[in-house]
């Protein structure tokens, strides 16, 4: 079975598909991590994201895979170096590029073979596994989501600077020329503004639930 959940930056997507996957046995398949694990990769490799094509190459040339539930980049285990300010900055226009998604979206969709998953995203329910058995999407308000991603600790940014951030990257994600943030017709719209995380991860598995039963 396929759990996708869509949902902007910080509505608590990897928070939930994680317990959820906890809950019920599913691997969690947070596919942001991919974009991330490519988005490192430039930054080490000093490849600026003006330049596209060089871009491009290098989600060509770059293996992403998960090994013991954490982001492997060529073989070598990323996970640790995935959310630094300098990822957040840039990975949302490396997320944007066509050519990119294509193939990132290929590698996301091998490692769901043949497996019960949950996968998180942007564009999980409309793209990458428009036939899965559960849709849901995740929503907040953009101020619980900065607080969200001030309360993990792993920004050096005032509340203020991550709310203009996920503002940005609200703007980018739903404006994409492809893979572009939206509602499935399909999918089950829930906003986690007012609730807490147990109980979102409950709807969820309830959801879950209907569709095994």
């Amino acid at each position: 079975m396929i759990v996708a959940i869509d949902g902007p930056a910080g509505a608590g997507k990897s928070t939930i598909a994680s317990k959820v996957a906890a809950k019920t046995g599913f691997f969690f398949l947070n596919t942001g991590s991919f974009y991330r694990a490519l988005t490192y990769a430039l930054i080490r490799e000093n490849i600026s994201i003006s330049d596209k094509d060089g871009v491009i190459k290098a989600a060509e040339k770059h293996k992403i895979e998960i090994i013991n539930k954490r982001i492997h980049l060529d073989g070598s285990d990323v996970e640790n170096f995935l959310r630094s300010d300098a990822v957040d900055a840039i990975v949302a226009q490396v997320s944007a590029i066509t050519e990119v998604r294509y193939k990132i979206n290929e590698q996301i969709q091998k490692s769901a073979q043949n497996n019960n998953i949950i996968a998180e995203g942007r564009d999980m329910t409309t793209v990458v596994f428009p036939n899965a058995d559960v849709k849901i999407y995740l929503d907040a308000s953009i101020e619980k989501r900065a607080k969200r991603r001030l309360d993990q600790g792993t920004s050096t940014k005032t509340l203020e600077e991550i709310k203009e951030n996920i503002e940005t990257r609200d703007n980018i994600d739903q404006n994409k020329e492809f893979g572009k943030l939206k509602i499935s017709e399909d999918a089950i719209y829930l906003n986690s503004s007012d609730l807490t995380i147990d109980e979102v991860c409950d709807k969820v598995v309830t959801e879950i639930n209907k569709k095994a039963n």
